[in-house]
C-alpha cells in the first residue's frame, strides 16, 4: 500500500518524508484543488528530498482550459520534465467528457515522463468508458479519483469498480477528500494500491496547513498493519 501525500512547501516534504510517504505530489493552492506550483519551490522540493515527485501542470481550479493557459501549461511541463520529475498530474474535461486534445498538447511537450490524469475524471459521464479511453493514451499510467459521492463504503465500492475495469492498464489512485475513515477502508479491503492524502497528512483542520510527519506516520502505520484498523 502506497501513499502519495500532497505537499506545497519544502517544510512539507520533509515531513511527508519523515512520516514514511512513499510519493509526494507538489502544488500551489491546495483551496483551488492544486495548481501549478513555482518552479523555485520545486527545485527546492527536489533537492530536500529524495522522494519521487509527481507535479501538477493546471492553470484554474475547474477542469477546461483556454489557448493562453496552454502555452503555460506547456511551458511548466517542459521545464519540469528538465528537472528530471516523476511524472505529471494532468487533466482536462468539457461537459462530462474528455478534452483529449488539450491532454495530449501538455504530455507531447513533456516527452518520456508518466503521468496522472487527476479529478477531473470524477467530472466526466461515462467514467467506465474513459477508463478504457485513457488506457489508450501513452504515458497516462494511473487516474486519480475520489469515487464519487456517498459514504466512504460507498466511494469504495466504486473504487473497486474502476480497479477492475482498469486492470493491469492503469493504476488507480484513491484521492479526493480520503479522510481516516475512507483511508481505514481502502487498507482493510485492499482495493488499490496508492492512496492519495491532502487533509488526512495534516495535524490541523486548515486543509492548507503544513504536513505533519505524525499525521503522516499514522496513515504509513496504519497502512503497514501495524496501527489501528
Amino acid at each position: 500500500m502506497n501513499i502519495e501525500v500532497i505537499v506545497q512547501t519544502v517544510d512539507d516534504a520533509l515531513a511527508a518524508t519523515e512520516g514514511g510517504a512513499d510519493r509526494l505530489e507538489v502544488v500551489r493552492s491546495m483551496r483551488d484543488g492544486g495548481l501549478t506550483p513555482v518552479r523555485s519551490v520545486l527545485e527546492s522540493i527536489k533537492s530536500a528530498t529524495s522522494l519521487p515527485l509527481r507535479v501538477m501542470v493546471r492553470e484554474n481550479a475547474g477542469f477546461e482550459t483556454s489557448a493562453e493557459e496552454m502555452e503555460l501549461l506547456r511551458a511548466a511541463a517542459w521545464e519540469f520534465t528538465r528537472l528530471g520529475v516523476d511524472g505529471l498530474v494532468v487533466g482536462f474535461a468539457r461537459s462530462g467528457e474528455l478534452s483529449l486534445a488539450e491532454l495530449a498538447s501538455v504530455i507531447e511537450a513533456a516527452p518520456e515522463v508518466p503521468v496522472t490524469f487527476h479529478r477531473a475524471f470524477d467530472s466526466l459521464t461515462d467514467q467506465l468508458s474513459a477508463i478504457d479511453t485513457l488506457s489508450t493514451v501513452r504515458r497516462v499510467d494511473a487516474i486519480l479519483t475520489g469515487g464519487g459521492e456517498g459514504s466512504a463504503r460507498e466511494r469504495c465500492g466504486r473504487l473497486q469498480q474502476f480497479v477492475e475495469r482498469a486492470g493491469s492498464r492503469l493504476s488507480i489512485i484513491a484521492g479526493g477528500g480520503v479522510d481516516l475513515e475512507t483511508f481505514e477502508l481502502l487498507v482493510r479491503n485492499r482495493i488499490v494500491s496508492w492512496i492519495h492524502v491532502g487533509r488526512a497528512a495534516r495535524g490541523g483542520k486548515d486543509p492548507e496547513g503544513p504536513v505533519s510527519a505524525a499525521s503522516v506516520r499514522r496513515l504509513r502505520d496504519i497502512a503497514d498493519g501495524v496501527g489501528p484498523r
